[in-house]
């Protein structure tokens, strides 16, 4: 067992304004199952590539272990899987790669196929398997579900439980609890670290967002009734002290003791309300504000969008899946499952026009426009107004559907190729 300590870490892109962290400090114990949560944009990745060296930055990491990365960069994905798996983890044994796979549910023949052969989830399955076999290093796991399936969720979450030693960055709560013993959690203002899987974090952060509400409203008030005391104290004082101008004869020394006294009450309050507006300000720093997006779908001449019958998409003339039949009509909302490999990303690729050898019928409506989301997103780059111009957007929709979907207005000063994965594919 050893710590991990982050002291007074302090970073910025280049020629961005906003900082990533200021002054932050934490720290992390080698041997726990950590979970990495935090809304897109908020510096997980950053944070890994920080931990690996990869950018400068003010402020110290103390770790005396070595970091792996998930997903690692694969040069030749033509080369045989189980050479590529020996270079990641060189002091291993085949026999010791087919154990892990076993546990992942991955049959020992895919290490004689080529990388490339292999579906998303099964290299995501096959890397995890090679990366913990390096005995002594802190894997920093970023993002595995992204190409796995439900079943393939629940398999390596169940992996992962078995293991230690690595942070998880993942948005699914459910795939987090099976395999968590610690949440790292970058808020909106503030870094916490705490015992526990995600959903007791949840529930612990809602708790004390309730209780702050809570003391957000009583401060509100107080601070309101401050003020009218305040008010209130001024306003007394001044007639007192009105009164020492007036004619006839007067204690004019008492009247100033007492205009004194009302006034130096008026600054008590005005005090005691300072006080409670630094203490309301302390409250809900965390807590997000996002407004509701709703979006309307457009009026298409015709109900029926798509078809498609019998369809059977071909990769390499190797036919891909079993024949798909399904409509979509207007206003449909239409998820498509499957097994890693199944052929989902395929049969998208084919409806967006992609050049995609198939069988059967396949009709789409008249001027539909078909947007895809791929789940590559790294060759976005250049500035978001570049990306606006080049892709002939409304700047004002886009930008205030962004913001609707968390992005502050200091993002869009930032280049694409600075966006979290999850920054990117909102965009």
């Amino acid at each position: 067992m050893s710590l991990i300590k982050i002291n007074n870490l302090t970073f910025s892109y280049q020629n961005n304004y906003d900082y990533i962290f200021k002054d932050v400090s934490f720290q992390i114990d080698t041997d726990w199952k950590l979970g990495f949560i935090g809304r897109n944009g908020k510096g997980k990745t950053t944070f890994l590539n920080l931990l690996l060296g990869k950018f400068e930055y003010r402020g110290q990491i103390i770790s005396s272990v070595k970091f792996d990365y998930f997903p690692c960069d694969i040069k030749d994905k033509n080369e045989n899987v189980t050479q590529i798996l020996l270079r990641i983890c060189p002091n291993a044994k085949v026999w010791e790669l087919e154990k892990e796979l076993f546990m992942l549910d991955v049959k020992k023949d895919i290490l004689k196929r080529q990388f490339n052969t292999l579906s998303n989830g099964e290299q995501t399955k096959v890397l995890l398997a090679a990366l913990f076999l390096n005995n002594n290093h802190f894997l920093l796991i970023d993002e595995p579900t992204n190409h796995l399936d439900s079943q393939a969720r629940k398999i390596v979450s169940s992996y992962l439980n078995k293991k230690k030693g690595f942070i998880l960055v993942s948005h699914d709560r459910l795939f987090l609890d099976g395999c968590v013993d610690h949440i790292l959690s970058f808020n909106r203002s503030t870094i916490e670290v705490q015992a526990g899987n995600c959903s007791s974090y949840l529930q612990n952060f809602k708790n004390q967002q309730d209780l702050q509400l809570q003391q957000n409203e009583k401060l509100k008030k107080d601070i309101y009734r401050l003020k009218k005391s305040s008010l209130q104290s001024k306003t007394w004082s001044d007639k007192v002290e009105a009164t020492k101008t007036g004619q006839g004869p007067c204690d004019r020394g008492y009247i100033s003791h007492k205009s004194a006294k009302m006034m130096q009450r008026s600054k008590n309050i005005q005090i005691r309300q300072e006080k409670a507006m630094e203490e309301k300000a302390k409250l809900l720093k965390d807590i997000e504000l996002d407004e509701e997006l709703k979006i309307s779908s457009l009026k298409y001449h015709n109900q029926k969008y798509m078809s498609l019958e019998n369809v059977v998409p071909y990769y390499n003339q190797i036919q891909v899946c079993q024949p798909v039949s399904f409509t979509i009509n207007e206003h449909d909302i239409v998820i498509l499952t499957g097994k890693n490999g199944s052929g989902k990303t395929t049969l998208l690729k084919l409806i967006n026009d992609e050049p995609i050898q198939y069988t059967g019928q396949f009709n789409k409506g008249q001027g539909i426009i078909i947007s895809y989301i791929c789940q590559d997103t790294s060759h976005l780059n250049g500035s978001i107004d570049e990306f606006i111009k080049i892709n002939n957007i409304d700047t004002t929709l886009f930008k205030t559907i962004l913001r609707k979907l968390g992005f502050e207005r200091i993002q869009f000063e930032k280049n694409l190729e600075n966006y979290s994965a999850g920054q990117k594919r909102k965009s």
